[in-house]
């Protein structure tokens, strides 16, 4: 039988440090490398997933979204509007109008081939609420200039009233940026011959800096940047800011494009194409 412990090797056995499990070190790594990777994640992607926690919230709360939630507009402005396509569904303008909106400019085309299904509806019912319109044409830098001019101009009847049709150029699936030049310069002189009025150009921030900016000065800009107090670029280089891209507007269920005009109405309506404008006009982009 073995001698009790005396107190000189319990002492020693007190003494002696516990020692952690490898796997909590492990566990502890993951945990930190996991919260680094999904912080990097939410600020590359954080409208989105904000966009994606209204909605999941509005479900939750109300059962969906209500197409009565309103974003505040934004302070300094005094001319607001929106743009749409069919993503927006069923739109009710005449509450659109009631809640300021005064202008819109509606999807009509995009590429070589692609109508708006809801292009005709949404035309005719906005300018029936009294909203000033316009039309726009997303482009394809795979597709010839021309080509989309021709759809553009088959789609859209701008009358004289209507504000300038508008190029949509942001998108960066192209190899050559001197080639995407050349076919958006070939899609605005057409257009502007055919209608008689100098077309818009819009594109995001960052696409505008680095493929078309000191290419296409003469040309109005319609700049869409996000998250900021006010667009990067000087107040003289555009004539309407994009400010948000999941405002909410009464009228439509779910979010909308929210976009100020940096002057009054009554320049607003300057820019509309001229009552001048001929039949023979019209033609020579035909």
């Amino acid at each position: 039988m073995p001698p009790p412990p005396t107190a000189n090797t319990t002492t020693k056995s007190a003494r002696r440090p516990t020692r952690r499990g490898p796997w909590r070190r492990g566990l502890l790594v993951v945990v930190l490398l996991g919260l680094a990777l999904g912080l990097t994640y939410y600020a590359r992607h954080q409208v989105q997933l904000n966009r994606y926690a209204r909605r999941a919230w509005a479900t939750f709360t109300k059962g969906g979204l209500t197409g009565r939630e309103k974003t505040p507009l934004l302070a300094g402005y005094s001319v607001h509007g929106i743009d749409v396509s069919a993503y927006q569904g069923h739109i009710d303008w005449p509450e659109v109008a009631r809640n300021r909106v005064r202008f819109a400019f509606i999807k009509a085309s995009e590429g070589a081939t692609l109508r708006d299904p809801r292009f005709a509806r949404n035309w005719r019912q906005a300018r029936a609420a009294g909203v000033l319109c316009g039309a726009y044409h997303y482009f394809q830098p795979n597709r010839n200039g021309q080509i989309q001019a021709d759809l553009f101009a088959r789609t859209v009847p701008l009358a004289p009233g209507d504000l300038p049709p508008v190029l949509d150029v942001e998108s960066s699936s192209f190899h050559d940026v001197a080639v995407l030049r050349r076919e958006v310069a070939r899609w605005l002189r057409l257009i502007e011959a055919h209608y008689g009025v100098r077309p818009i150009l819009y594109s995001n921030h960052s696409f505008y800096k680095r493929h078309l900016a000191g290419h296409f000065d003469k040309y109005p800009l319609w700049l869409a940047h996000y998250e900021v107090e006010r667009p990067a670029l000087p107040r003289s280089k555009w004539i309407i800011w994009q400010h948000s891209d999941e405002a909410y507007v009464p009228g439509i269920r779910g979010v909308v494009d929210f976009n100020v005009f940096k002057g009054n109405f009554e320049a607003l309506q300057a820019l509309r194409i001229p009552a001048t404008e001929t039949a023979q006009t019209r033609s020579k982009h035909r």
